[in-house]
């Protein structure tokens, strides 16, 4: 018996916390790039294409993303398939999700699902053991999709994300919660000004944030309470494996989420085709250069359309990838963010 507690022990202190893993990966691989998997039908290089049924896009899907995946696997930490493009095509275009996942995760790769779930009570609950933890079937409890984060909507409350947190913390898995997104008209329900409680703001002012007339944005009361569950879940790095997506075109706003959320990874959309540049997106990092990964994804994997030689889409995506790498590494060195042991990395 003391054996196997001993045993039980080592085993428990060299799990990893998925915000650990994902440091680490992104260490090994010296920059924070992850690569967006979503392909759309009509955009994908016609040779691939070989009929009109949801199992031939399927196909022409699968066969794409394991050309890319193969193209980037070491140059980036993550991956991020966004499920919508996969899912509005049934059966087939989920198949070719979960293949798709399982690939990726062969290669090393963390990868990112992004879902916005969310609901509340046992569907909530459902959500959170289908994509990230474990199902119940007659006699046992399996994983499912088996992903390593997923986005989750916060916007139902606490009784939505309790269920998320709960599953990340039992299965080894991590949440980024939506705060400020990238997207042109976030602003008409997520920068409203909403009154604060007493005990809110003293919570903002022990961040070092003073209020003006009691109020503040929606987005910042939806950090507080992600920085509320972050605490609770710190990884050795000191990084939560609840974090939070931060758009890179709102570079100011960034940086006041930044001091709210301060151990959250931040998942960063909007670089590159949403019109978010690398010196945009530097506030999402701590100053010690880590805190955040930065989404690019048509503007990789479609990156062959630039040059019009659709043999060679996996070919461009890597020089994509590599471009974006030096991009956002020299602008976190020209701030003075940019790890030591990046150095010498990809760019």
């Amino acid at each position: 018996m003391t054996t196997i507690k001993v045993y039980l022990s080592y085993i428990i202190s060299n799990i990893k916390m998925v915000s650990d893993r994902l440091l680490n990966e992104i260490d090994k691989k010296r920059n924070p790039c992850v690569v967006g998997l979503d392909p759309i039908v009509e955009r994908l290089p016609k040779q691939l294409i070989n009929g009109d049924s949801f199992e031939d896009v399927a196909s022409a899907f699968k066969n794409f993303n394991f050309r890319i995946i193969d193209a980037i696997y070491d140059l980036v930490p993550a991956v991020k398939p966004q499920i919508a493009f996969y899912e509005k095509y049934g059966y087939e275009g989920l198949k070719a999700f979960e293949e798709t996942v399982d690939y990726a995760k062969s290669k090393g790769l963390i990868v990112i699902e992004d879902g916005k779930r969310n609901d509340i009570g046992n569907t909530s609950q459902a959500y959170a053991e289908g994509h990230l933890g474990k199902v119940t079937t007659l006699t046992s409890r399996k994983s499912s999709l088996g992903l390593d984060l997923l986005t989750v909507n916060p916007y139902l409350g606490t009784d939505g994300l309790t269920p998320f947190v709960k599953v990340c913390k039992e299965n080894d898995k991590g949440i980024f919660i939506l705060v400020k997104t990238s997207n042109p008209s976030s602003g008409e329900f997520q920068d409203r000004y909403i009154q604060v409680t007493e005990e809110e703001k003293k919570e903002f002012s022990e961040l070092g944030l003073n209020l003006e007339n009691n109020q503040t944005q929606l987005y910042n009361l939806v950090a507080l309470q992600v920085n509320k569950y972050a605490q609770k879940l710190k990884g050795k790095r000191g990084y939560s494996s609840i974090g939070a997506v931060v758009g890179a075109t709102y570079p100011s706003q960034a940086e006041t989420l930044r001091k709210i959320m301060p151990n959250s990874i931040f998942l960063v959309p909007g670089y590159g085709a949403q019109g978010g540049s690398a010196k945009d997106l530097t506030n999402c990092f701590n100053d010690d250069g880590y805190g955040a990964v930065v989404n690019s994804s048509r503007g990789i994997i479609f990156a062959y359309a630039k040059h019009n030689e659709p043999e060679k889409f996996a070919e461009h995506a890597r020089i994509a990838t590599k471009s974006m790498i030096k991009d956002i590494c020299l602008a976190l060195e020209d701030c003075g963010k940019l790890p030591s042991i990046w150095k010498g990395g990809s760019f």
